[in-house]
């Protein structure tokens, strides 16, 4: 029987079986941040069991709270800090030099097709668009991974996204992730991995991949991958130019974890690209979507660009597009954090924090605060946010605040607009 990709990466990592539905993997990487793990190394420490598996396997950021904003923050820090000190790892990016975990090592190169992930974080899945298995995880876990190396998980089901034909002119892949998330629901893909596949896909460059794995949790999944290609390399090659004597040859290595054409799916969606709009979320779930022109007029009062969804450079070239030459509307403010220090100074480099600043923006440090309401733009009780993040729940970016999803062209248009609206950039008819 053929395999899926999910299933080569497992049957490639298994180092035991305790139940017939249960593989123990061994791990590639564990990231980690100073929200989640701290709570696991102090754990670790009072339990006498203050080690590490691998430090050059284990990679660490501040990246939520950035810089800390009251005294719980800096002490999460501080443990972060010690910790990798006492530990000698060598990857930790600090204030300054930090960024969004789930932009920053991508862009430093530590994720492979094939490779196993874990970190303490729900959308660790977005390091899926390389062709690996990543997954967020609990406490528990995460000390396991630490520690031993090894994660536990069920035997992979997987659904199959085949997306064909092209993306119409203004369409993004946010909008291809929460139409899908519309069709599966918020549990539609529950214990599942999403491998996502089809022209509209292998169009679509690394930005655009990991927007889309990003959100497969969203639709309840564990990881969704992408399918590793041509474009994988490429991206990688600063990276794996000394592993491989040509890219090709890098190709046909990673190509392994490809999926056979008999494997096995719990399910297959399909869509046309050609047939989608510009959407974006109402209410508090994700899975409620709805075209752009549907919410024509909703008001709104902060405006968010940014994010391990779409904090990345193609997002803010868009959103810069769309923005160039005009201003905020009144009454509206637009904060613009991109996703690492690379991203922010090619942004700088290219005019495109100039034409954020000219239009009224407020551009901040990479940091993950303001998407789940922590920092850096928080809502007051009543007030409402077109936003590029990944979630929507009631109270996610403040205390009674409504969070509309969609894409950064959408989110500039809207800025512009101070209504919902779409893109100037969209020139279809719904």
């Amino acid at each position: 029987m053929g395999r899926t990709v999910a299933q080569k990466i497992f049957d490639a990592h298994e180092v035991d079986r305790p139940e017939p539905q249960i593989r123990v993997l061994s791990l590639d990487r564990v990231f980690c941040h100073e929200i989640t793990t701290p709570i696991a190394i102090n754990d670790l420490v009072v339990t006498g069991r203050d080690r590490v598996f691998d430090a050059s396997r284990i990679k660490a950021v501040i990246d939520h709270v950035s810089p800390a904003k009251d005294s719980k923050t800096a002490v999460q820090g501080k443990t972060l800090r010690d910790w990798v000190r006492r530990h000698g790892i060598k990857d930790f990016f600090d204030i300054g030099d930090n960024g969004v975990c789930h932009a920053i090592f991508p862009e430093k190169g530590f994720v492979r097709p094939g490779q196993t992930i874990i970190m303490g974080d729900s959308h660790t899945c977005t390091h899926g668009a390389f062709g690996a298995f990543a997954a967020g995880v609990g406490t528990t876990d995460l000390e396991v991974g630490i520690l031993k190396g090894v994660c536990a998980f069920h035997d992979p089901k997987t659904i199959k996204v085949e997306v064909t034909g092209k993306l119409p002119e203004g369409v993004y892949a946010k909008d291809l992730i929460l139409s899908i998330i519309r069709d599966l629901t918020v549990n539609g893909a529950t214990g599942q991995v999403i491998e996502f596949a089809g022209d509209a896909v292998a169009a679509l460059g690394m930005d655009g991949r990991m927007t889309l794995s990003n959100m497969a949790v969203e639709a309840g999944a564990t990881c969704g991958i992408c399918y590793p290609d041509a474009t994988t390399v490429e991206y990688l090659w600063p990276f794996i130019q000394k592993e491989f004597p040509s890219r090709e040859a890098a190709l046909a290595e990673y190509s392994r974890f490809l999926p056979d054409a008999d494997a096995q799916y719990s399910k297959v969606v399909r869509i046309k690209a050609e047939e989608l709009v510009p959407v974006a979320t109402v209410n508090y779930k994700p899975d409620q979507v709805k075209a752009v022109s549907e919410l024509a007029g909703t008001r709104v009062d902060q405006v968010y660009i940014g994010s391990c969804t779409n904090g990345r450079i193609e997002d803010l070239r868009v959103a810069a597009q769309v923005m160039k030459g005009k201003h905020l509307a009144e009454g509206v403010r637009c904060i613009v954090s991109p996703a690492t220090p690379l991203i922010f100074r090619m942004a700088l480099a290219e005019g495109l924090m100039q034409i954020f600043m000219d239009a009224g923006c407020c551009v901040t440090n990479p940091t993950c605060g303001a998407c789940l309401g922590m920092s850096n733009g928080v809502l007051a009780p009543g007030e409402v946010c077109a936003s590029t993040t990944n979630r929507n729940f009631n109270g996610r970016m403040g205390k009674g605040g409504m969070v509309h999803l969609m894409s950064p062209a959408t989110a500039a248009a809207t800025a512009v607009a101070g209504t919902i609206v779409n893109s100037p950039l969209f020139k279809g008819g719904r």
